[in-house]
C-alpha cells in the first residue's frame, strides 16, 4: 500500500520556506523519530508501553501535520499490542516517507 506523503511534505515546506537544508533535516527528524516509535511498538511486551509509543507516535505525527501517520497511531491504540498487521502498515508509511 503506497501513503500519499504529500501533504506532509507540504506542511515540511511551509515551516522551512526557502530553506532547503532546513526541510532536510525536518524530514530527517520526522523519519528518525517515526522509526524511534516504531521500534518501541515493537519491543513493548506489555499494553502501557504499546500504548505510549502509540500515543508518541501519535504526537509526531501530529507536529507535523501528518494526517496517515496519525490514523495508523489511532489504529495501534485501538487495536490489540504487538498487532504485525499495524506494524507493517507504518513501517510501510516510513518507507514510503524515506523512499520519496
Amino acid at each position: 500500500m503506497a501513503y500519499d506523503v504529500g501533504a506532509l511534505d507540504a506542511t515540511l515546506s511551509a515551516a522551512a520556506g526557502e530553506d532547503g537544508a532546513l526541510f532536510a533535516e525536518l524530514r530527517e527528524v520526522f523519519a528518525e523519530s517515526v522509526a524511534r516509535q516504531l521500534d518501541l511498538l515493537r519491543r513493548s511486551r506489555c499494553d502501557g508501553n504499546w500504548e505510549m509509543a502509540a500515543l508518541r507516535l501519535k504526537g509526531v505525527a501530529a507536529s507535523f501535520h501528518a494526517e496517515q501517520l496519525i490514523a495508523l497511531a489511532d489504529e495501534a491504540l485501538d487495536g490489540a499490542p504487538g498487532d504485525p498487521a499495524v506494524l507493517r502498515r507504518i513501517q510501510g508509511f516510513l518507507d514510503d516517507f524515506t523512499a520519496a
